[in-house]
């Protein structure tokens, strides 16, 4: 089914190239470091990295089939209203908009304003400068992706290429030429004395920078011949970012003593591994190409999650303007720019020091609900058309949700005032939806509205 106004313009790469500029965030800048100073065991901390990859490869699965099924712009939004009905779609639109794009879309634009800045001496003590420059970074890359399809698609691969250029040539050249020591994995406490509830909570840290594989699901309605390739540009979006971590966590260890990151340093990591490997002029480089690559994630955030509250509108969810696409480039721009404006604003009244707490465990609970939704439709839907179905089905969605729930448990018990206020603001979301509703005269069944059954 085409969603009404988007035509599909958009191609594999362009689909591969928004998953990996999705998952390759501020996740796996800021992660590394606060895990070596919490786990203190190199070991311990590339196994999780691999769990992680192997539960973002499970999802990517799920999504898949989910996608392929129902090739409609959207994402998790569209698999939730089709398997739960209204109420559990709006909750994750909700969630979206704030917690899922807006809020991350501002980080990743500061990061990128960080070290952008950092090199000239424009950053220090200057939360001011750096909040103008990220609001400014937004604007400037949001500017093109309204212009239309080919300007997104451009705007997307160019910054993807030079951000999984940048990664790469830094995996492979810190072994070649760099100054590390093989010895470093060997330093901190024993495996032993890990303790498992701290790994669990530490596991979230690492699904936070492995977010974004569903990422091609939100352009599903937008993409070329969907049964194809929105499960081939997941998996290989999600397999291609699964091994440069793993690389990437093996530069740093290579690089960075365990015993030299603290708290005051644990966002720097990336850098800390690049002046250790290279010398000082090195990291200035790298610290303006890494904040130039980050331009990726910034426009993937914008592309993405537009297409979330465009199919909200559709449905009567969301003010109906976010529905509205441009004559010429067929692009939701009103969506657009509602969350640009959205994510400009909390550069300015938030600070981000439980910002990865608070939305890893929101999305991590809604992760289980839209892989949840491929056992619903399968029971519940089985005349559904799926080009692509789970291999290894139902032990693949099985294995992602049971390690989702058992994280949960320990970081409502480790984290309970980040993850309380991420159960809070989503569940706020369930009276705003009522009345929402009840204002508009929407039905608050499971049936969905008349204009998007099959």
């Amino acid at each position: 089914m085409q969603d009404q106004g988007l035509e599909r313009k958009f191609g594999l790469s362009t689909a591969t190239y928004v998953v990996i500029a999705s998952m390759v965030g501020t996740g796996i800048l800021v992660s590394p470091g606060y895990m070596m100073v919490t786990l203190k065991n190199y070991p311990a901390i590339f196994g999780l990295w691999a769990l992680g990859g192997l539960l973002a490869l499970c999802g990517a699965l799920c999504v898949a089939e989910l996608a392929a099924a129902l090739p409609r712009a959207g994402g998790e939004y569209v698999y939730l209203r089709e398997a739960y009905g209204p109420m559990p779609a709006f909750l994750s639109g909700w969630t979206s908009f704030f917690l899922g794009f807006s809020a991350p879309l501002a980080v990743a634009s500061y990061i990128a304003a960080l070290y952008l800045l950092t090199p000239f001496g424009l950053a220090q003590d200057q939360p001011g400068r750096l909040r103008v420059v990220a609001a400014a970074i937004i604007i400037a890359i949001t500017i093109p992706n309204l212009l239309g399809h080919r300007q997104s698609a451009w705007t997307q691969n160019l910054t993807t290429m030079l951000k999984l250029g940048l990664f790469a040539a830094l995996a492979v050249l810190a072994f070649l030429f760099g100054k590390g020591r093989l010895s470093h994995i060997g330093q901190g406490q024993p495996f032993g004395r890990v303790e498992l509830g701290t790994a669990a909570t530490q596991l979230f840290y690492v699904m936070f920078a492995y977010s974004g594989w569903n990422a091609a699901g939100y352009l599903a309605g937008e993409v070329k011949d969907p049964g194809r390739t929105l499960p081939r540009s997941l998996l290989l979006g999600a397999g291609v970012v699964v091994v440069l971590y793993l690389a990437l966590n093996a530069v740093f260890a290579y690089a960075v003593p365990l015993n030299s990151v603290g708290f005051d340093n644990a966002e720097q990591v990336p850098q800390l591994a690049v002046e250790a490997l290279f010398g000082p002029r090195a990291s200035s480089v790298f610290s303006v190409l890494l904040g130039l690559a980050f331009l990726a994630t910034v426009s993937a955030f914008v592309i993405t999650g537009p297409r979330v509250y465009y199919s909200m509108a559709i449905d009567g969810l969301f003010p109906s303007i976010a529905g509205c696409v441009s004559r010429k480039g067929q692009i939701p721009t009103y969506a657009m720019v509602l969350q640009s404006l959205c994510a400009v604003a909390i550069l300015f009244v938030t600070d981000f020091q439980n910002l990865y707490k608070y939305a890893s465990v929101g999305l991590s609970l809604f992760a289980m609900l839209f892989i949840g939704a491929v056992y619903v439709l399968r029971r519940r839907r089985p005349e559904l058309e799926r080009p692509f179905r789970v291999p290894g089905y139902p032990v693949v969605p099985g294995v992602f949700l049971i390690v989702t729930l058992f994280m949960a448990v320990f970081a409502f018990k480790q984290w309970p005032k980040p993850s309380l206020y991420s159960l809070g603001s989503i569940l706020l979301g369930i009276p705003v939806y009522y009345l929402w509703s009840a204002a508009r005269g929407l039905p608050t069944g499971h049936s969905p509205p008349a204009n998007v059954r099959e």
